[in-house]
């Protein structure tokens, strides 16, 4: 790097200092000094002395919007890919297309994604992990299980804010609307419930992801939301472009052999 005199380094740090400041860059004076010390002794480029100076200060702001991101999701769980089970259900669950999945094209695309199979096989975690890579790599997420996204719609029908309310849902570019099938309590105290998700995934329709977890298969819908041809029109949009991941009868609940595990050390066996 061309060499200058001391005096105009000095004029010249103060300047890049008063620059720095302006943009709003949070560099102060000893990190700078430091900076450019070792670029002075490791004969570093202009391009390396930048990399050097901003490299860290981005990858510590991606971070905070990354964390920022998980935050604003709620997720019942931060649950991960890495600490998945992999081999438990290894003939039920394909690891190279959540993989695939995992990379966020489907919520770029504005895609949905379904999971279904019975309680205990993984859905939720997956589900929750797949979220979690989404808000890494940018995309607005919100989780929120089917009972509770009952009551807070039929909260909002009642004090008529329900167009509100749904625009709320319809922003994040991932919804995970998680235990559908769990949520037979609200259902029952509200008539409207399958009127309401319908309002949800129509208003989401063509604009954002939806990633559904359920443990109803799709010919049980009718009976289950009581009314056979909402539930083919709330299917027609959900299924539109969607990825069906059906993990089949057969598969072990994670539940029940941990539960079978601690019984048996418990007992000595």
């Amino acid at each position: 790097m061309r060499r200058q005199g001391k005096a105009a380094d000095r004029k010249l740090r103060e300047r890049l200092l008063e620059h720095l400041e302006v943009l709003r860059i949070p560099i102060e004076p000893p990190q700078l000094d430091e900076t450019l010390a070792r670029a002075e002794r490791d004969g570093l480029s202009y391009l390396e002395l930048l990399d050097l100076l901003l490299g860290e200060l981005a990858r510590l702001r991606r971070e905070r919007s990354i964390e920022r991101r998980i935050r604003a999701a709620r997720l019942a769980e931060r649950k991960t890919l890495e600490e998945f089970d992999w081999e438990f259900n290894k003939k039920y669950i394909d690891r190279t297309q959540i993989e695939q999945l995992a990379t966020s094209e489907f919520v770029a695309r504005r895609d949905n994604l379904i999971f279904v199979g019975q309680s205990g096989v993984g859905k939720s975690h997956l589900a929750q992990a797949i979220a979690l890579r989404a808000c890494a790599h940018g995309h607005s997420v919100r989780y929120t299980t089917s009972g509770d996204l009952i009551v807070d719609l039929t909260s909002a029908l009642a004090d008529r804010t329900l167009p509100a309310k749904l625009r709320h849902y319809s922003r994040p570019a991932l919804l995970v609307i998680d235990e559908f099938g769990f949520d037979r309590l609200e259902r029952q105290e509200t008539p409207e419930s399958a009127s309401l998700l319908y309002k949800v995934v129509d208003a989401r329709h063509g604009r954002g992801s939806i990633l559904l977890v359920t443990n109803l298969d799709f010919d049980l819908w009718g009976e289950y939301l009581g009314d056979p041809p909402l539930s083919m029109a709330l299917l027609d949009r959900l299924v539109y472009r969607a990825t069906i991941i059906k993990i089949k009868k057969g598969a072990r609940s994670y539940r029940a052999a941990s539960v079978r595990g601690r019984r048996e050390r418990a007992e000595g066996v």
